[in-house]
């Protein structure tokens, strides 16, 4: 079951918050828990199960790592929680690519498993790890209920694509928060901005990038136009997909950290990556790049951190190769830009800075949706005129043409300039009164747009789903 659905929108939703809303308090987390397994069940029935050993793992582990703080046996139940975890993850995500590597190098024939990747296995792995690291270092103190920890691990609004919530950041949620309607109010408009961003903008975005695939009449402004459109798609479906989790989370009572703060007006891949999936890039901070040593041991050991960062970053991402280099290019531009130094940076003008950073992106995105060396090397070398294709094509200026208003909208709607119109707009009291009654008319109408566009249109799930 995914958002973007009418099961989702008008059936699951409405019958969870309302058995939400007049059960006893104290039964909402069962509620919860019971709605999370059904949303994951309904699309992953097999390995549901994986949401329920993790819980109990990391229950266990937590109790037991508490009871024994400060001894050695603390440190391997921490071991060993981390080892089930990412032993999951790579036994669904990795064993494959592992064996297909080692079948290719040396000759074996080690067969592979071809199994389907669970939705959100990375996501949920990750929140779990942080949890029994933390309390490990005595941030937080373990969970002593199991349907409370199990609520945590499987919560459906952040459940598939995050953001990666920490225990700490909703510790005190998961045992005490109430229903209130300017909270739900809110929570519902988040949703359905972000409904509109995946429904309206992102699948429109990839129907323009699939009209690119099915076209052998190329150019170079061919493939920066495609670079550009998947890049937005992207951003789009990831962000559209965080704001109706933070939305969602709202509505039942919780705060989750913001995963996006418009990337592409930066003027630095330090900045970008600042800005966009927020909540990764913290989470291999913190449990990684400051456990290594950060930018504190020494040049050499900071280079190495830095990559194993990055490298892990990419691999996280996905089993191919392709992701490797992806994490692998800003492994060596935010070591590029740590070597320079803000200071030097900073003198380049605001404009050819925010080009840098676009042009990167765009071209790191090509990477990142390539199947293959073959198609990454041919695309990128396309992009900079090689492979013999005219500069433009009659398709790629007949699809801008068709596709401005959509790609203009795209571009607009990445930066903070509407937030900006919409402040100014709503400030004093006469904003206060136009805002009670356009705000809930204009999502209303969305909502009525987006059902729309959903009833007429195919199953469409979000990018992220696959990670």
């Amino acid at each position: 079951m995914v958002f973007s659905s009418i099961a989702f929108l008008y059936f699951f939703l409405p019958v969870t918050l309302l058995v939400y809303i007049i059960v006893p308090r104290g039964m909402r987390n069962i509620v919860l828990l019971a709605a999370s397994l059904f949303f994951y069940f309904y699309g992953e029935p097999v390995y549901t199960v994986l949401l329920v050993v993790s819980s109990i793992s990391d229950y266990l582990h937590s109790l037991f790592i508490e009871a024994n703080r400060g001894r050695r046996r603390a440190k391997i139940a921490l071991i060993s929680s981390v080892m089930i975890n990412l032993g999951m993850l790579f036994f669904f995500k990795y064993a494959d690519f592992v064996a297909e590597n080692l079948n290719l190098i040396f000759g074996f024939a080690i067969p592979q498993l071809n199994l389907s990747l669970p939705i959100g296995i990375s996501f949920f792995t990750f929140q779990t790890m942080s949890y029994t690291i933390d309390v490990y270092r005595g941030d937080v103190k373990a969970e002593r209920n199991l349907v409370t920890m199990a609520t945590y691990v499987s919560l459906f609004p952040q459940l598939v694509a995050g953001p990666i919530v920490r225990y700490k950041e909703i510790s005190e949620a998961l045992h005490n928060r109430s229903v209130k309607r300017d909270e739900v109010a809110h929570g519902l408009g988040r949703f359905t901005v972000g409904l509109a961003k995946k429904v309206l903008i992102a699948n429109q975005l990839g129907e323009l990038c699939a009209a690119f695939g099915r076209t052998s009449d190329v150019s170079v402004h061919y493939y920066w136009l495609y670079a550009l459109a998947f890049s937005l798609q992207i951003y789009y479906d990831f962000s559209g997909y965080s704001d109706m989790a933070i939305g969602l989370g709202r509505i039942f009572g919780f705060n989750f950290p913001e995963n996006f703060n418009y990337p592409f007006i930066s003027k630095s891949i330090t900045e970008f990556w600042r800005r966009w999936h927020i909540s990764l890039g913290n989470w291999f901070k913190d449990y990684v790049y400051v456990p290594l040593g950060g930018n504190r041991s020494g040049k050499l050991k900071w280079i190495r951190n830095i990559a194993v960062v990055w490298l892990l970053t990419g691999i996280w991402h996905g089993a191919a190769w392709n992701f490797v280099v992806w994490g692998g290019l800003f492994g060596v531009l935010l070591g590029a830009e740590k070597v320079l130094g803000k200071h030097r940076l900073e003198k380049v003008p605001p404009v050819f800075r925010h080009i840098y950073v676009i042009s990167i992106s765009l071209i790191s995105f090509v990477i990142f949706g390539s199947d293959g060396f073959t198609a990454m090397f041919a695309r990128i070398g396309a992009m900079f005129g090689f492979g013999g294709h005219p500069v433009v094509s009659i398709e790629s200026l007949y699809q801008m043409r068709s596709h401005f208003v959509l790609l203009a909208i795209s571009i607009v709607g990445a930066t903070p300039l509407p937030k900006s119109i919409y402040d100014r707009a709503t400030r004093g009291q006469l904003g206060e009164k136009l805002l009670s009654v356009i705000e809930p008319v204009t999502l209303g109408a969305l909502l009525v747009i987006v059902t729309s566009f959903l009833v007429d249109g195919s199953f469409n799930p979000f990018l992220y789903f696959r990670f």
